[in-house]
């Protein structure tokens, strides 16, 4: 079976593919020193709650975009399920070209969802993740990746708009009824989901004139995606689970590294 590891800036997703199905998704706040120990507490015990046992797991694969926790993270592969994990790097075999000034500098979780949305819905395509950041990541129709848009996620600007007006709540997240706020949380509010709508239509349109497709797909991911679809008919297909399918995909196309240990 293969465990795969997404760590994000926010959450850590660990999730274990059977060859057929994923067996379980489990998802712990992203901390730079959370041991290698800690993680495995947490992780076979869950584990424990499925069925499923470390001797289960043949195979590792780690995307993070935050280097500081991948050290633990290739400790807990390597300590506690005997695997040398595959590390998502843009000198892999990817199955397509990056086309960028500077591939290394792409985050992992882009090209895992390029990877995944190109191999389930094919391109030309849009993926867009609402992540702590939101970020476009534009698929051509062979699969290569082109490049996309970063802007700040909603819960950053949600926090930003706390911090930095005094009198101004935290607020959830939601779909106002109407577009003019009647007090202040429902104009936040309004701000919010409406703005990052109108983002969203305004940034596709951009990208779709400027790569000149015939047509060109959207693929929404992330935890926001259902909710922000439900205001714009841009995003047409939601799929949570994209960023775990790169990684899939990722270790399906690459040999497994060869353990330290194997080669003292």
């Amino acid at each position: 079976m293969l465990l795969a590891i997404d760590a994000g800036n926010t959450n850590v997703v660990v999730a274990i593919h059977d060859g057929v199905e994923w067996r379980g998704r489990w998802r712990i706040a992203t901390r730079a020193d959370r041991t290698s120990d800690e993680y495995a507490v947490w992780l076979l015990t869950l584990m424990q709650h499925v069925g499923l046992k470390t001797l289960d797991v043949d195979r590792c694969v780690i995307g993070t975009v935050v280097p500081a926790a991948l050290y633990n993270l290739r400790r807990l592969c390597r300590d506690w399920f005997d695997c040398e994990p595959l590390i998502a790097r843009s000198i892999l075999d990817w199955g397509f070209k990056i086309k960028v000034d500077q591939p290394q500098e792409v985050g992992a979780d882009r090209l895992l969802n390029a990877l995944a949305a190109h191999y389930h819905y094919k391109g030309p395509l849009i993926v867009i993740d609402f992540g702590t950041a939101t970020t476009f990541d534009v698929v051509d129709e062979e699969g290569s990746y082109l490049g996309g848009v970063i802007a700040p996620g909603i819960n950053l600007s949600i926090e930003a708009l706390h911090r930095a007006a005094a009198r101004l709540p935290r607020i959830g997240i939601g779909r106002p009824q109407s577009a003019i706020g009647r007090n202040t949380v429902s104009a936040m509010q309004s701000g919010i989901f409406w703005g990052y709508v109108g983002m969203i239509e305004g940034i596709v349109t951009r990208i779709r004139n400027e790569a000149e497709f015939a047509s060109m797909k959207v693929v929404g991911t992330g935890g926001l995606a259902p909710l922000l679809a439900e205001g714009t008919t841009m995003i047409e297909r939601i799929d949570t689970d994209i960023t775990l399918e790169g990684l899939r995909l990722l270790a399906a196309r690459n040999p497994a590294p060869i353990s330290s240990r194997e080669t003292e």
